[in-house]
């Protein structure tokens, strides 16, 4: 009998929907969808692969996944299986999972990783090199911290994502104004925690059981937070081929131990890392899902295989083939500047006659829509070389000369 795995995803987003895909096309599974988007929303080629559709009030509460999964099974079969890959409702999941008696990652893990202050707290005790921090309740937790520890500081939400909502402190008033926006309290703790200065990179490992498989990991350029404090940067993700270079030797050994620590089970996670300038290794935190920003297309790009579909039958089966590596890749987030809709793009005429051989994906920015809040902007450009050099310098080619022009 096939497998009947059901797939939660709140809402439609392109890489999301690649996801769902690989899992509905995989062999010997029969894959539901629960979501908080209405049916007629579903992809007409992803609906022809689907077993059943369920639609919830809300698809990142756990109550709401529980009776849309129970729906799904009185309407489709038993259910052998609930995943999703947002990281806002792996602990929901767990949950769910837990309450149907379906294997996975569990509650106390699931927290593990998506509590930040109980992450760091489980790292230490475990010996693994991250930021010094402290969970923030209020305003003077955070002012107590930053007398002892001094500035620059992170305060961060304790269940944040992708950098949002996290500001960097450089001293009293960036610490007062912070503080007015993250508002900590009993039921909405923050985590602060020193700013670890170096190389921001990412360690991406697919597990079985807690068993590594496989690994790979990027480059960050310039770190996040820096491009979420300056409009005016358009940010790249570099791949370099070189992965099993001796000199990642700490950061495999880091990473592994800080998933055992923490309790990871079956699935890909995504760990953010810094090179401090002295060269020791300082972990930032970790996630128990694939990651965003094109990496895991990258992968797939860098590796000739597509692993989408195979972290879909990791999933599914708990069966992977590690792939062979062979080229470096990379992505540059086209970012929209000034104010208003994207009113023009510029520059890529130059970037197709100095770079356009070594794009293998293009999306670009749509005239007239609303610019993006998010650093990884508007639209983007794939590239791969089988040289991490050059893929590195197309990229900063790249985003120095495409603009896009916001009015």
């Amino acid at each position: 009998m096939p497998l009947h795995v059901v797939f939660v995803a709140p809402f439609f987003m392109d890489t999301t929907l690649r996801f769902v895909r690989a899992v509905a096309a995989t062999p010997d599974v029969r894959c539901s969808l629960l979501s908080q988007e209405a049916p007629y929303k579903v992809p007409d080629d992803l609906r022809k692969l689907l077993a059943g559709f369920c639609q919830v009030e809300d698809a990142m509460d756990a109550r709401h996944i529980e009776r849309g999964v129970r729906l799904i099974q009185s309407k489709h079969g038993k259910v052998d299986k609930l995943f999703g890959a947002l990281e806002h409702i792996q602990v929901q999941l767990a949950d769910v999972r837990a309450s149907l008696g379906l294997g996975g990652l569990s509650p106390v893990a699931a927290r593990n990783f998506r509590d930040k202050a109980q992450m760091k707290d489980v790292l230490q005790s475990a010996g693994l090199p991250c930021a010094r921090h402290h969970e923030v309740k209020s305003s003077s937790d955070a002012w107590q911290f930053a007398a002892k520890v001094g500035y620059p500081l992170v305060l961060k939400p304790r269940e944040g994502a992708g950098s949002k909502g996290t500001f960097r402190v450089d001293g009293d008033k960036d610490l007062a104004e912070a503080l007015l926006v993250v508002r900590p309290s009993d039921l909405r703790p923050a985590v602060i925690e020193e700013f670890v200065t170096g190389d921001e990179f990412s360690f991406e490992v697919l597990s079985l059981a807690g068993k590594p498989l496989w690994h790979s990991l990027t480059r960050y350029l310039p770190n996040p937070l820096d491009v979420v404090r300056n409009p005016w940067i358009q940010w790249c993700v570099l791949l370099p081929k070189e992965v099993e270079d001796p000199r990642y030797d700490d950061v495999r050994k880091a990473g592994y131990a800080a998933l055992q620590a923490l309790g990871m089970d079956t699935g890909m996670s995504h760990m953010e890392w810094f090179r401090r300038p002295d060269g020791r290794l300082a972990i930032s935190e970790i996630a128990a899902r694939p990651p965003g920003a094109q990496i895991v297309t990258l992968n797939s790009l860098a590796c000739d295989f597509d692993l989408y579909r195979a972290w879909a039958l990791l999933m599914c089966h708990g069966q992977f083939t590690p792939p062979q590596r062979k080229f470096a890749a990379g992505a540059a987030f086209f970012r929209g500047q000034g104010r208003g809709r994207i009113k023009a793009i510029h520059g890529l005429e130059q970037a197709q006659r100095e770079v356009g051989h070594l794009v293998v994906e293009l999306k670009l920015p749509h005239i007239g829509a609303r610019p993006s809040t998010s650093y990884e902007g508007d639209g983007y450009a794939l590239l791969r070389h089988p040289e991490t050099k050059v893929v590195e310098q197309a990229l900063r080619r790249m985003v120095e000369l495409v603009y896009v022009e916001l009015g």
